[in-house]
């Protein structure tokens, strides 16, 4: 894949949002997602969820296709992608507020990018984001975070310790916990369900639910540990 691609679910009523799902990847690798990649397929069937969810409320849905399945370093090839996208949602659809959904390798990239002009809310799921990720253009802003408590692959401390900064940097944080692991198998449908709501209610299109709302307004740290 010489460019990334987005497949676009438009909405069905009048366009009023944008949420644009990224998946997960691999720390360093230069070849391009491999299209049976469970990443990939996970990331595929949430974002076909919310688009059933929302589309009638004017919700378009995007999902992102990377170049290469790699961050690569400094070249942040996954955030690279995403500033594109964000750049062709932009162009295609003006000012519409948009939500960024990011798995993993996604999480950090969306958390990158949730500085961008037009970004309303930014939906991470077991974000990979290591020790020193940036925080400070998160000031503002929006995050909700979900993580795996049995996480083996991205430990959900790092989350945890990511959110602590972010709030510390300004941004409204409020972080999840959930039983399972990184691929958000076990106990499918909350995952989706969390999703579903945080995208519908960072776009505009519906009251923020309750747990999430509250969990915005406390302080660290008990709005960044609460039990899903």
């Amino acid at each position: 894949m010489t460019a990334p691609v987005l497949e676009t679910h438009p909405a069905t009523g009048r366009p009023r949002a944008v949420a644009l799902f990224c998946h997960g990847g691999t720390v360093a690798s230069v070849e391009p997602p491999k299209e049976r990649a469970l990443s990939l397929v996970r990331m595929r069937a949430i974002e076909q969820f919310v688009s059933a969810a929302g589309g009638a409320q004017g919700l378009t849905t995007c999902l992102l296709r990377y170049r290469l399945a790699g961050w690569n370093g400094v070249a942040a090839d996954a955030y690279a992608d995403v500033r594109w996208a964000l750049d062709r949602i932009r162009d295609e659809h003006g000012d519409l507020p948009v939500v960024l959904v990011g798995h993993s390798m996604g999480g950090r990239a969306v958390l990158r990018a949730g500085g961008h002009d037009g970004v309303a809310a930014v939906c991470a799921l077991a974000p990979w984001t290591p020790p020193g990720e940036p925080v400070e253009h998160l000031r503002g802003r929006s995050v909700v975070i979900l993580h795996g408590r049995g996480d083996r692959w991205v430990p959900a401390g790092l989350s945890e310790e990511f959110a602590v900064r972010a709030q510390q940097a300004g941004a409204r944080v409020a972080r999840f916990t959930v039983a399972g692991g990184h691929s958000m198998l076990r106990g499918a449908h909350r995952w989706h369900g969390f999703v579903r709501d945080v995208v519908l209610a960072g776009a505009g299109l519906a009251p923020m639910r309750r747990d999430v709302a509250e969990a915005l307004d406390r302080p660290a740290p008990e709005g960044l540990t609460v039990a899903l």
